[in-house]
C-alpha cells in the first residue's frame, strides 16, 4: 500500500525555522515528482513547491519569498522542505504529494494538486508568540 507520512510539525515562534519531512513507504520515491502544500480552515489548498524526481530541479511559489527550501534523498524515501522566517500566516495544515510524470521547475511552475496521486494525512504547524 502506498503511503505518505509528514512529520516535523509544530509550534514555532515567528522569525524561527522548522524542517518538515515526508517519507514514502509502498513505492519507490525517486520515481515521484513530491509537492508541498498547505491548507487553512476555509481557504483553498496552497501550493507551495514541488521537486523533480531526481532533485534536479524545483519550483516554488511565488508567495514564498525565499523562505521554503525543498529539498530529497531518494536513498531514504524522504523529502523535505524547510521553513525560514516563519510568521504567524504559515500557521496551516502542511501536507505532501506524489504524482508521477509532472513537470516541476522554475520554467514550467507548480503542478496542481489535481495532478498528484498520493497525498499524505497532513501535518500541523502553528506559528505564534
Amino acid at each position: 500500500q502506498a503511503l505518505l507520512v509528514e512529520s516535523g510539525g509544530g509550534w514555532v515562534q515567528p522569525g524561527g525555522s522548522l524542517k518538515l519531512a515526508c517519507r514514502a513507504s509502498g513505492f519507490t520515491l525517486g520515481d515521484y515528482v513530491i509537492g508541498w502544500f498547505r491548507q487553512v480552515p476555509g481557504y483553498d489548498r496552497e501550493g507551495l513547491a514541488c521537486i523533480s524526481e531526481g532533485g534536479g530541479s524545483s519550483s516554488y511559489g511565488a508567495s514564498l519569498k525565499g523562505r521554503f527550501t525543498i529539498s530529497r534523498d531518494n536513498a531514504k524515501n524522504t523529502v523535505t522542505l524547510q521553513i525560514d522566517r516563519t510568521n504567524p500566516e504559515d500557521t496551516a495544515v502542511y501536507y505532501c504529494a506524489a504524482g508521477l510524470d509532472l513537470y516541476c521547475s522554475a520554467s514550467w511552475g507548480l503542478p496542481g494538486e489535481s495532478e498528484y496521486e498520493y497525498w499524505g494525512q497532513g501535518t500541523q504547524v502553528t506559528v505564534s508568540s
